[in-house]
C-alpha cells in the first residue's frame, strides 16, 4: 500500500516521499482520484482531484527533460522524489511536475487536469501555481501537496476499468517513445465533486527531541 501520513488538524491523508519513490508510470496511475490542494495567501485550501497525469520516466525517455542531463532548468528532476517540479513553456505556461524514483534519475509525473482544470497551463493559472515553488517539498508547510482522498475507502488507487491510457500529448519530437502510453486519464464523472475552497488550519508542530550533550 503507498506510504501515507496523516496530517492531524485536517483528518487527511498527506502522500509522502516514499509514495513517489516508485517508477513513474506506477505513480502516475496511483495519483489518479487523489487531491492536489493548495493554500491561498488567505489561509484557505483548495482541493481538487486529478483526472489526468503523464509519465516521464527518466534519461531512457526521449520525452522527458532529463534525457540530455542535469541543466538549470530541470536539476529539480535528479533531486529526491516528492518535491515539486515546475517549469515554463514557451514562456507563457508554468507546468506542475511531482519527482518520481531514486535521487539522480531524472522522472517526473506532469498533472494535466484537476477537479475541472483541464490541460496544464490551465490548471497551474487557475490555482495560482508558478516558478516560485519549483524544488519544494510536495507537504503542507510548502502550500502545495497531494492527499490522499477523504472518501477513498476502497476506490483508492482507482479501478483499473476506470483509467484510460494514451501516448503523451505534444512529444512527436521523441521518436518511439512518442507512442508510449504513459498518459493516464479517468473521467471526472466517476469521482466525487471535490472543488471549491475549505479553511483547513495548519498542522500542530511537534518540536524534535534534542540529543543530550
Amino acid at each position: 500500500m503507498p506510504s501515507r501520513r496523516a496530517v492531524p488538524a485536517a483528518g487527511r491523508v498527506l502522500l509522502e516521499a516514499a509514495f513517489f519513490r516508485r517508477p513513474a508510470d506506477r505513480v502516475a496511475r496511483d495519483l489518479l482520484g487523489a487531491t492536489l490542494a493548495v493554500r491561498g495567501a488567505d489561509g484557505g485550501v483548495a482541493r481538487r482531484r486529478l483526472t489526468e497525469v503523464e509519465a516521464y520516466l527518466g534519461a531512457h525517455d526521449l520525452a522527458c527533460h532529463g534525457r540530455t542531463g542535469p541543466t538549470r532548468r530541470n536539476a529539480t528532476m535528479f533531486g529526491p522524489a516528492g518535491r515539486w517540479y515546475v517549469y515554463l513553456c514557451y514562456g507563457i505556461h508554468w507546468m506542475l511536475n511531482i519527482v518520481t524514483g531514486e535521487e539522480g534519475e531524472p522522472a517526473a509525473v506532469l498533472i494535466r487536469g484537476a477537479g475541472g482544470l483541464v490541460g496544464p497551463g490551465r490548471l497551474t493559472r487557475g490555482l495560482g501555481i508558478d516558478g516560485g515553488y519549483d524544488g519544494r517539498e510536495a507537504v503542507d508547510d510548502a502550500g502545495l501537496w497531494l492527499e490522499a482522498p477523504a472518501e477513498a475507502g476502497p476506490r483508492w488507487p482507482l479501478p483499473p476499468a476506470w483509467v484510460r491510457r494514451t501516448p503523451r500529448i505534444g512529444v512527436d519530437y521523441a521518436g518511439e517513445w512518442a507512442a508510449a502510453p504513459l498518459r493516464f486519464v479517468v473521467d471526472p464523472r466517476r469521482l466525487p465533486t471535490m472543488v471549491g475552497v475549505s479553511v483547513t488550519p495548519p498542522a500542530p508542530r511537534i518540536p524534535r527531541r534534542r540529543s543530550p550533550r
